[in-house]
């Protein structure tokens, strides 16, 4: 796999992990996590929150978008340089094919990681770090993934996979993943 490769899907669907040892097993790669933008921002940060979808306008908007332009930019820079770059962050809704139009570098790979809300719930327990919470509930952004995001690239249901077999699925899957 070269060019770049998004890994979306929910919080605590394992993209961090997937992404990682997917990079791992290419011979020359990036691991471009997302959220990394979005906390080098200290001052003035809005979070993105439900019901911002929406509102193209807002600050959250606008500053989400931020994010995605900056990641996208950062895998164009590393498939420039002739690595896959493997880019990992939560991507949803309409937003996932506006992502894609952001990298230019072809080809692209989309990847969904879509476990189920039990895997999710029982995943989230076991981190140490904490993304659901009275904004963002588990039920609300699964339905935002099953009802609202695009069916593009390669869906996996990675309820039952460990990381290693998840890494498998990818690789063989690559030609459902491309999306140009």
């Amino acid at each position: 796999m070269r060019g770049v490769v998004l890994v979306t899907g929910v919080m605590a669907a394992g993209k961090s992990t997937v992404a990682q040892a997917l990079a791992e097993s290419l011979p020359r790669a990036a691991h471009v996590r997302g959220d990394v933008f979005r906390r080098m921002i200290v001052s003035g940060r809005e979070e993105y929150e439900p019901g911002a979808d929406g509102d193209t306008d807002g600050e959250a908007a606008a500053q989400l978008l931020l994010r995605y332009r900056l990641s996208a930019a950062t895998a164009d820079a590393y498939a420039e340089a002739g690595f896959t770059a493997v880019v990992q962050d939560v991507v949803l809704g309409e937003q996932l094919a506006s992502y894609v139009d952001l990298v230019r570098t072809r080809p692209l790979y989309v990847v969904v990681l879509a476990p189920d809300a039990e895997t999710i719930a029982a995943r989230e327990s076991e981190r140490t770090k904490t993304g659901y919470g009275p904004a963002w509930t588990i039920p609300d952004l699964d339905d935002v993934l099953r009802t609202r995001t695009p069916r593009i690239g390669l869906w996996l249901d990675s309820s039952e996979l460990t990381v290693g077999e998840t890494v498998e699925a990818i690789v063989a899957g690559r030609e459902r993943a491309r999306v140009s």
